[in-house]
């Protein structure tokens, strides 16, 4: 998929941070200064969309999780529809400290939701007392909060996508730790070379956000479509040699009754 440059500048994803509040190693990224603020060269971020696009896509074809990380107000509900529409984990709270590092514990506590729901289906939540079950729900509604979206996820991510790397620094700090590519829109205030794959965008507005998003997302579907057909074609071709022994046979069988 290719990207346009006019559908970016229309999204407003060309404007950075006033440029007192820069970040020197932004300075490739930056095409000019208009009224004290950074203006993002457009060029440079259709470029790095594509190369990022076209990454994600590979690690979703191969089977591996992206997991999404955006906490700030604006980008909270656009990552959870963008992310969630192609099944991928993400995180819109707070994010648990050791999500990735003490990955073993939030596993458990995701088990632990787990449990309740087993509970309340096979009739035990209801033997418990009142306050109890209070107790109980007021539990799973705090798992469901902060863990509900990585419910599915097994194993440690394949990449991390983050929006506003400043924000989402620890998570940041844990996926340098384990090795873990971090994909990323990088606002002009923000130091890029903590990102594997840096997208320079502004990611304080919501329709810059939501435009840069819709690409990635749309990227990590594709990969997920080459997957599919895949297994698909893995399963026709298994089918395939059963067939013709099946054939085989029954030409044989045949033969032999004449």
């Amino acid at each position: 998929m290719a990207v346009e440059v006019k559908e970016l500048l229309e999204a407003g994803v060309h404007f950075g941070h006033l440029t007192r509040k820069w970040d020197p190693n932004m300075a490739p990224y930056v095409y000019m200064e208009r009224n004290g603020i950074h203006i993002i060269n457009l060029y440079k971020t259709a470029a790095k969309m594509e190369e990022a696009g076209a990454a994600l896509s590979k690690i979703a074809a191969s089977g591996r999780k992206i997991l999404f990380v955006a906490t700030k107000k604006q980008a909270k509900d656009i990552v959870a529809e963008k992310s969630g529409a192609i099944n991928m984990p993400y995180i819109t709270e707070r994010w648990p400290g050791g999500m990735l590092t003490n990955f073993v514990t939030i596993r458990k506590a995701v088990k632990k939701m787990a449990a309740i729901d087993r509970m309340k289906k096979d009739g035990t939540f209801n033997s418990l007392s009142k306050k109890e079950r209070l107790q109980v729900d007021r539990q799973r509604a705090k798992l469901e909060k902060n863990l509900g979206s990585i419910s599915d996820m097994t194993r440690l991510p394949g990449a991390l996508f983050v929006v506003d790397i400043k924000r989402e620094h620890i998570a940041i700090k844990e996926a340098q730790k384990l090795n873990i590519p971090i994909f990323a829109m990088v606002d002009t205030n923000s130091d890029p070379r903590q990102v594997d794959y840096v997208i320079p965008a502004n990611d304080d507005a919501s329709k810059s956000i939501d435009k840069v998003l819709s690409y990635v997302t749309g990227s990590i579907a594709e990969g997920l479509s080459e997957r599919k057909a895949e297994k698909d074609g893995a399963k026709t071709e298994k089918k395939a040699p059963k067939a013709k022994a099946s054939a085989k046979k029954a030409a044989v069988a045949t033969e032999e009754e004449e």
